[in-house]
């Protein structure tokens, strides 16, 4: 059974031929792009695959129009960011996956693999993750603006294999683990002081000062991510409370 791919861009012209490579097995890639000012467009035109642009406003609204206003030509969809790659092994296990699905299941999930510096860095990363990215179209939809989480009517399973993906190409080129995850997004976001405390539990606690100058990176830039994620929902608290921002 074949498989569509929708990938979500934004200015994304160093990261998009990249993944666009890695899903050359693919008939029906579209491109979900959110207005890019760079060549990105240019990009998507000259490899021949479909473009939809919509104004971004957040993550999960922007993956739930790629869900529900495209249409696919495969009953499976595999969604991707651009810094993200499809390895064949993870290619040829999404084939069998779906092919075998039983048809109660609706939404695949897998591991990513972060690199930095061309190596891959689980330490620091956190690994493992994992993310409901492999869906039955029509039976799943997305939660959360920031930090998006997949949900789906049907069951839910999981995959082996692992999706590559490149955190920070653009900055530097110019016992279920799904539930454990969730609760300890829930209780981090609670507590004061969080970047420092992410990059303490990724540098310190996780092992990213076995990683050399990747771990220290990795673990200094998803703390400054989780600072940027505070700024934002402050933002947002003060502009429905009608404070000036």
């Amino acid at each position: 059974m074949s498989i569509s791919v929708l990938i979500l861009t934004l200015d994304e012209e160093v990261n998009l031929a990249g993944c666009l490579d890695s899903v050359a097995w693919c008939d029906d890639v579209v491109v979900l792009d959110s207005f890019s000012r760079d060549r990105t467009v240019e990009i998507v035109r000259a490899r021949g695959v479909r473009l939809y642009q919509r104004a971004f406003d957040n993550y999960a609204n922007q993956r739930n129009f790629g869900l529900r206003d495209i249409d696919y030509r495969h009953p499976w969809l595999l969604m991707l960011d651009a810094d993200e790659r499809v390895p064949e092994d993870l290619h040829q296990e999404m084939l069998l996956a779906t092919h075998d699905a039983a048809k109660q299941v609706a939404l695949f999930r897998m591991r990513r693999r972060d690199h930095l510096f061309g190596r891959w860095i689980p330490r620091s990363s956190g690994y493992p993750t994992w993310f409901g990215r492999l869906v039955r179209v029509g039976h799943a939809w997305v939660q959360r603006p920031i930090n998006e989480e997949f949900h789906a009517d049907g069951e839910v399973a999981s995959l082996h294999c692992h999706l590559d993906h490149y955190p920070f190409n653009k900055g530097f080129s110019a016992s279920d683990p799904a539930r454990r995850r969730r609760a300890q997004k829930v209780w981090l976001n609670g507590l004061p002081m969080r970047p420092l405390v992410v990059f303490t539990g990724l540098y310190f606690i996780k092992g990213g000062v076995l990683e050399g100058r990747a771990g220290l990176t990795f673990s200094l830039l998803r703390a400054w991510y989780e600072y940027f994620i505070d700024c934002k929902a402050d933002e947002l608290r003060r502009r429905a409370a009608g404070l000036p921002v």
